[in-house]
């Protein structure tokens, strides 16, 4: 017989045997990670919820320690006033406020691509507003709402995610020594003063950022409603209202907040619009650079390019929910690091 004829050696045969193998280990491999990176996604946004409703029990109890100071009441007392009062104060803002509310929405979004056009058209008569009407071309602007559409978008939805952080903040804020004492006991014996410090602080820093940050839109609702409503601005209140829950998310949201209302003051006149603009500017800096301040002084000082540098990360990550919370969860690990591995202090009798 042939060389030709002769049947594949025990030897090709062990060896393309072992190519094969090599190369489904190297799929399974690939698969391995793809999944693990998913599900390590789909957790991180589960953490980002439990934050959230972290956050919103912290405001609860911190809302029940201020009413149990001022009265005197019992601790059961003063947290369900805390509760149940923040409950109906917004269900009377809404009462009042929701019927005008919604009909200058409605207002607004019928509205909106007639003011846009109308800007533009006094944006043209300008050389600078030429030059920046050149370069919003209609690929860019496509692009940039299909940016935008991305970035607002998270994994489980808006409404989803919002139903899991309330029912988190309702078990976290019955029972929060239950979670609390929970995390400590997977601290070792000797490191437990020092896990009790640091979510003592942890828990401090975040009150501090909550009262600052509702404060800051409450100011900033306040003043814009009365400045628009001097000014005559169409649809003020749902304007001052977008910049105050906007301040939610620190840096950009101001941004955000101020091109409705300066594309409707450009209806009006390009020194209304100016007016305005600088209405939004100074507000929101007094706000941001002199009242949070004061407020969030037990808080950690974040140095402002790592804050939007965890903004960024964040919103990549996981949307609107992730922009929110990227300045609480940096306060966090920065509070974190600095315990653990800066200070290296003694566990805290």
């Amino acid at each position: 017989m042939s060389s030709e004829n002769k049947q594949p050696t025990n030897k090709s045969i062990q060896k393309e045997l072992t190519y094969i193998q090599k190369v489904w280990h190297t799929v399974a491999i690939v698969a391995l990670l793809v999944v693990v990176i998913l599900i390590a996604r789909v957790a991180f946004n589960v953490l980002l919820m439990v934050l959230a409703g972290t956050l919103i029990a912290v405001y609860f109890h911190g809302l029940g320690d201020m009413i149990e100071r001022k009265t005197k009441w019992k601790r059961g007392l003063s947290m369900a006033v805390s509760v149940v009062g923040s409950f109906i104060i917004l269900a009377i803002l809404f009462w009042f406020m929701g019927t005008k509310i919604a009909n200058q929405v409605s207002v607004l979004s019928h509205t909106l691509p007639n003011t846009i056009h109308t800007a533009k058209e006094k944006m043209a008569e300008t050389d600078i507003g030429s030059q920046i009407l050149a370069n919003l071309s209609d690929d860019n602007s496509d692009q940039l709402f299909t940016t935008a559409k991305q970035f607002f978008s998270t994994s489980f939805g808006v409404m989803g995610d919002l139903y899991i952080i309330l029912f988190l903040a309702i078990f976290f804020t019955t029972n929060p020594d239950l979670y609390k004492n929970g995390i400590i006991s997977l601290i070792p014996e000797d490191k437990k003063d020092l896990g009790r410090h640091v979510i003592n602080r942890i828990s401090l820093s975040l009150k501090g950022w909550l009262k600052g940050m509702m404060l800051s839109m409450v100011l900033v609702f306040i003043l814009l409603t009365l400045g628009l409503g001097v000014m005559s601005i169409p649809v003020a209140l749902v304007l001052a209202l977008l910049a105050g829950l906007l301040k939610l998310i620190p840096n950009f949201g101001s941004l955000v907040a101020m091109i409705p209302g300066v594309l409707l003051g450009l209806t009006i006149s390009t020194n209304t619009a100016i007016i305005v603009a600088l209405m939004y500017i100074v507000t929101q800096t007094v706000v941001s650079y002199v009242v949070t301040p004061i407020i969030q002084k037990k808080m950690i000082d974040l140095p402002p390019a790592l804050t939007i540098l965890a903004q960024v990360l964040m919103g990549t990550l996981s949307g609107v929910l992730g922009v929110i919370l990227a300045v609480p969860l940096l306060a966090i690990l920065m509070i974190l690091v600095d315990e653990l591995y800066v200070k290296k202090i003694n566990p805290v009798t």
